[in-house]
């Protein structure tokens, strides 16, 4: 008898948004070696093509448009049904934070902007994905891996928007995971500061100091969170639907703030 191996994604489809770079970018190599092919979406085609670049020839494609998007989703799901017939992994990675200051002085219009393309955008691709009788995603036991934030869990000054938004993304990918089991898994990760350029702002020119706060005494990079959203992706995590798992090196468990 042929042994499965839970680890490997060979002949698996995954759809990585906001995938040019950072954290999906990271997320999409891990994917890829693992044996998936991958399909990755950003808002400039010319990010999209550096990333190509640095993904092995032939193991990726990238569609350029808006997250939050219906037109650009539909393309989107219509190319890789026409592509590969099928899709096993989403990964709702799209993510901005355009506002920062206090809570008092949002500008409601951007906050509106956070949600659409944080929250709601994330929810589209799930509810178009499923209804897509070309993808067969409940079929082949698809997979939804949401990124949320320690943000969510605790405030962090003048990001405050963005967290709650985040917080919305774990409940979301919770509820989903209930009422789409037991075909479809559905799992978020909430990691704390990453080095990438979405969240320089948090560490550029001061990393030690920031690093000091984590008990292992670094900051996150895109690999540490592409090793678990492949996890969540292989069968080695067959058992596990509806959890947000915390990455941050220890620092919410010391009482510190992303």
């Amino acid at each position: 008898m042929e042994h499965h191996n839970k680890s490997s994604l060979k002949g698996q489809v995954a759809l990585v948004t906001g995938g040019s770079r950072g954290i999906g970018l990271g997320i999409a190599e891990a994917l890829v070696e693992r044996g998936a092919r991958v399909v990755l979406t950003a808002r400039k085609q010319e990010g999209l093509d550096d990333a190509l670049r640095q993904l092995p020839q032939g193991s990726a494609l990238g569609i350029a448009g808006r997250a939050d998007d219906p037109v650009h989703q539909d393309e989107v799901l219509d190319a890789i049904a026409g592509t590969f017939g099928r899709l096993d992994v989403l990964v709702n990675n799209a993510g901005i934070n355009p506002v920062y200051g206090p809570l008092s002085e949002l500008d409601l219009d951007a906050a509106r902007k956070v949600f659409n393309v944080n929250v709601f955008a994330g929810l589209s691709w799930v509810q178009k994905i499923v209804a897509h009788d070309s993808l067969r995603f409940r079929e082949h036991r698809g997979r939804i891996i949401f990124l949320s934030s320690v943000t969510g869990v605790t405030p962090a000054p003048n990001i405050g928007l963005y967290g709650i938004s985040k917080a919305a993304v774990s409940h979301l990918a919770r509820t989903l995971a209930v009422e789409l089991a037991p075909e479809i898994r559905v799992n978020a990760i909430a990691p704390a500061v990453v080095k990438t350029q979405f969240s320089e702002a948090l560490y550029q020119g001061r990393e030690e100091d920031v690093a000091q706060d984590y008990p292992l005494k670094r900051l996150g990079v895109a690999e540490d969170i592409g090793a678990v959203a492949a996890f969540l992706a292989t069968d080695e995590s067959s058992w596990i639907t509806a959890e947000v798992m915390t990455l941050d090196g220890g620092l919410t468990a010391a009482g510190g703030t992303a």
